[in-house]
């Protein structure tokens, strides 16, 4: 594997093509953040577990693997992929997709401290660096009606762990700890913004 090193020479953003190899609109709206011109395509990507495999290495094969399908048909663009996968006593909490299924989450995960694991992978070309951004969440214990009452408020049912901290769940959580607050969102910018910048992207943008 190549990793990525620090461009000697900085070009505008316009003249590189970037790509987010992502269906979430939560990376979607933190990437927009940078101000940097990009595009999105959904990558094809089975994210079954493999037996056996730790929650931080599924996030980081899965980061590696969305922007791996993406970029084998933009040889020329630089393409970030990223997942998160929870984990709670060394047991990945994926996305629950249904009312029953956060519910459940959200009781096995109260009183608890979770961490969440937040992969990235910058890839352009045979080149790649991909890193994981751990953050340690704890959960309040809280009565079931509590979390029906969420639930139904805020439907975060495509959010791992079941809880958006951006929004209404950030009621759900005693603490957090992290190096990169976006992380837990989806997407880690602090970690991202130097890897664009060591790929040669101006952060802020010039005008």
């Amino acid at each position: 594997m190549k990793v990525l090193v620090k461009a000697q020479v900085v070009m505008s953003n316009s003249a590189k093509k970037l790509i987010l190899a992502s269906t979430s609109v939560y990376r979607r709206e933190l990437l927009e953040r940078l101000r940097i011109p990009f595009t999105v395509v959904s990558p094809k990507v089975d994210e079954t577990p493999l037996p056996g495999e730790s929650s931080v290495d599924l996030a980081l094969r899965l980061a590696k693997a969305k922007a791996a399908a993406v970029a084998k048909d933009h040889p020329n663009a630089w393409v970030i992929g990223s997942d998160q996968v929870a984990d709670l006593c060394g047991a990945a909490i994926g996305k629950p997709g249904n009312f029953e299924r956060a519910m459940a989450q959200l009781q096995l995960m109260r009183g608890s401290s979770v961490t969440f694991n937040t992969a990235l992978c910058l890839m352009h070309g045979d080149t790649e660096s991909t890193v994981n951004i751990p953050t340690e969440v704890k959960f309040r214990k809280l009565s079931d009606d509590v979390l029906e009452a969420y639930l139904l408020a805020e439907e975060p049912y495509d959010c791992a762990g079941s809880a958006k901290s951006e929004g209404l769940g950030i009621s759900l959580l005693e603490a957090i700890k992290s190096d990169d607050p976006t992380a837990l969102i989806g997407l880690p910018l602090i970690a991202l913004s130097g890897l664009l910048r060591d790929a040669g992207f101006e952060i802020p943008p010039k005008k």
